[in-house]
């Protein structure tokens, strides 16, 4: 399974749910790049950077989105080709316009 790049933001309502926050940020240690926090008075904010599969991201969002005081909103990165990736792909469709003229 292919990964994905992105992001998610966790706005803390209620700081009586860090516990279980971290608890499950630190569940996902091993998608995550990057974790930066921003205490406020009255509100605490969060950005996570991650690099995972759909299926261990979902699983990162699925289980902070339950939590009480707790609101995330993510975005993830379209897939991004390498550039041997592309070339194969820029191949295929070549040969595939190449069957079409000679049928």
């Amino acid at each position: 399974m292919e990964k994905r790049i992105g992001t998610v933001i966790i706005y803390v309502g209620d700081r009586q749910s860090a516990p279980q926050l971290n608890e499950v940020l630190s569940r996902h240690a091993d998608i995550i790049i990057c974790r930066q926090g921003f205490p406020r008075q009255n509100y605490s904010l969060i950005s996570v950077v991650f690099e995972g599969t759909t299926d261990r991201i979902g699983s990162l969002t699925g289980q902070l989105g339950r939590i009480e005081g707790i609101e995330v909103k993510s975005a993830l990165l379209p897939q991004i080709k390498t550039n041997n990736e592309k070339e194969l792909q820029i191949r295929k469709i070549r040969n595939e316009v190449a069957k079409s003229f000679r049928s």
